[in-house]
Parts: C-alpha cells; structure tokens; sequence
C-alpha cells in the first residue's frame, strides 16, 4: 500500500528565520483566540514546507506537545489547580473514549493512501472551521442530559475527538472545549485548562503509535526544524495572547474559518 511510509524522510533545508518565522505566525493566530493553532501549521507544513500527509502529521503532533507542554503551567496559573482539580471525573470520562480514539486514529493514518489522507485531513479541517465558527459566535448552553447518557456522550465524543486529533497532529482544544461547555456545564475558561490535561495523554498515546511505525523517522530527520518551529510557536502564541481583543472576533473568525477552508481546498487537489 503506497502511504508515507514507502517514502524516505525528507529534511528541511529551509532557513532559521523562515522556520520560526512560520511559527510565530501560527503561533499567533492561534493565541488570538486562545488555542495553539496546530490546525493552521498543518497545511503549511505540507505546502510550504513540502511534507507528505503523514510526515506532516507526526512533525505537527510533535510541535503541538511540546506547545501543550509550555502552556498547561501558565493555564493553571491563570485557573487555580484546586478549581480544575473539582472536574477530574470529567477528564477521567474523556480520556476513557480520547485515549482509544488516539490510538485507533493513529493506526490508521499510517496505514491510509497517501491520496487518502490528503482527502481526509481536508474534511477534518472543514470540521474544524465549523467547530471554530460554533465555539466563538454562538452561546453555547448546556444539553441537560441524564447522568449515564453524559458518561455514554463523554466517551463517544472523547474517542471521536482522539481520532481528529491522531489523524490531524493537533491537541483537539478546538473540539475538547465545546464538548466540556456542552456535556458537563463547565464555564469556558475552565473547560480551557481540561482540555489541555486530555490533550496531552490523548497526544502522548497517539505518539507512541506512531513511534511504532516507520515513518516516525522524520521527526528525528528534522528535529531542529521541529524545535525552532515550536519556538517560533510559543513565542508567537504569547504575542498572539498579548494582542487578544485587539482585534474583533466577528471579523477575526471568519478570517481564521476561511484560511482553513482554503486550505481544505489545496488538500483536496494535492498530488
């Protein structure tokens, strides 16, 4: 089966500044409205930066957990452990569905067409234009659901979101956040810091998938373009945080849903 994986990994020659430069950029629009854009570093990743569907995967997981990594201190300074630590039967009911769902994205992506995964990533990121658009233009409320129907939604939206987040290299935040506002009636600040402690054991499982097969290889090929890039990242996120409300919502989103559905597009039509 022709996949990523018949591929030998490709390592990045391109300069300093521009790696980090693309970094800070996608750092900071992700810090605009308080996510870590793994979701736009994706597609550049590929057209920019010439990696195949899978390789660009891997590097964006990579990038993505180190991001996880440097923001989950700094989000429970701003929401107080004890005030997330109330919640754990939430994290515990995601995790149960995310941790499953990491895994079985994962062994999928390795295994699909390239051809396949290009479709793929392209429909997961119409997915996340839709879920961007929901999350910060609409009043979320709250389903009013019995309790072994929230466990059941928790588990099912939790292996669904594992799956995106394997199949895509992001953290999930995107997805994580209104499904913690929606299931469990959690103010929205709050359902930000859970989200980052089911994302990094989501991300950590999906990692170790991947690092079972083969085309692992290219994040240790391109290690340096991987690490000036999450630098890039994270200096670009804390400028993105600094410039939050300098710019409206109502024209950023659609902005930020729009580069996503252009993105899908020049997924769809690549070779």
């Amino acid at each position: 089966m022709a996949n990523d994986n018949d591929l030998a990994p490709i390592r990045s020659t391109h300069s300093t500044p521009l790696v980090f430069g693309a970094g800070a950029v996608i750092g900071a629009l992700g810090g605009m409205i308080g996510l870590g854009g793994a979701e736009f570093r994706l597609p550049l990743l590929i057209s920019l930066f010439g990696f195949a569907a899978l390789s660009a995967v891997i590097l964006n997981k990579a990038m993505s957990l180190v991001v996880v990594l440097v923001a989950l201190p700094a989000r429970l300074a701003a929401v107080p452990a004890s005030e997330v630590a109330v919640h754990w039967p939430i994290a515990i009911n995601l995790l149960a569905g995310s941790l499953l769902g990491a895994w079985a994205g994962a062994s999928w992506a390795v295994r699909m067409r390239s051809s396949t995964l290009y479709k793929v990533l392209a429909a997961l990121m119409v997915l996340m234009a839709a879920a961007l658009l929901v999350t910060h233009t609409a009043t979320l409320g709250t389903l009013a659901l019995p309790l072994w129907a929230q466990v059941s939604c928790g588990v099912v939206a939790g292996f669904g979101i594992g799956v995106v987040a394997a199949i895509m290299g992001v953290a999930g935040g995107e997805l994580l956040i209104p499904t913690i506002v929606l299931l469990f009636a959690v103010d929205i600040k709050t359902a930000g810091s859970l989200s980052l402690l089911v994302s990094l054991p989501t991300m950590l499982v999906a990692f170790a998938r991947y690092s079972r097969d083969g085309s692992f290889a290219v994040l240790g090929a391109n290690l340096r373009f991987t690490v000036i890039m999450a630098a890039g990242s994270i200096a670009g996120a804390v400028l993105g945080g600094l410039l939050l409300g300098v710019f409206s919502e109502l024209v950023l989103i659609p902005a930020l849903a729009v580069i996503l559905l252009a993105s899908a597009v020049k997924l769809v039509r690549h070779d």
